[in-house]
Formats: structure tokens, C-alpha cells, sequence
């Protein structure tokens, strides 16, 4: 294959793939892909969250148990 022929190859996938964003159906694809790439982050967001607010929650626990075991042996 010669550079001409590579460089025709190419500037024709070119066209064509500008054919295919161009179209409606490839931008309500990339809308919901990007649309559900979104809610997944929101989702993580809110378990690391809840994993936050949990650790924190033993972590108050497990003081006030030592707190409380201290001022037991006193």
C-alpha cells in the first residue's frame, strides 16, 4: 500500500466516522452513556458516605466504651 492509498483510507474513515457523531441516535447513546457514568459516580459518592459516617460511628463507640471501662476501674 502506498502513503496516497493510506492517506485516502484515512481521510475516508474520517468521513465517515464525522457521518456517524453526527447523527442522532450516536448522541442519545453518548447522552445516556454519560448520563449513567454520572448517577454510578453520585452512587459511589453516597457508599463511601455511608462507610464514612459507619466508621465514624464505631470509632465514637469504641471511646466511649474505653471512657467507660476506665472509669469502671477507677
Amino acid at each position: 500500500m502506498t502513503k496516497l492509498g493510506a492517506f485516502a483510507i484515512g481521510v475516508a474513515v474520517g468521513g465517515v466516522a464525522v457521518a456517524i457523531v453526527k447523527t442522532a441516535g450516536f448522541k442519545k447513546v453518548c447522552s445516556k452513556v454519560v448520563s449513567a457514568g454520572m448517577q454510578l459516580k453520585d452512587e459511589a459518592a453516597s457508599f463511601v458516605e455511608t462507610i464514612k459516617e459507619d466508621a465514624e460511628d464505631i470509632k465514637a463507640e469504641a471511646a466511649y466504651n474505653k471512657n467507660a471501662a476506665t472509669q469502671a476501674n477507677a
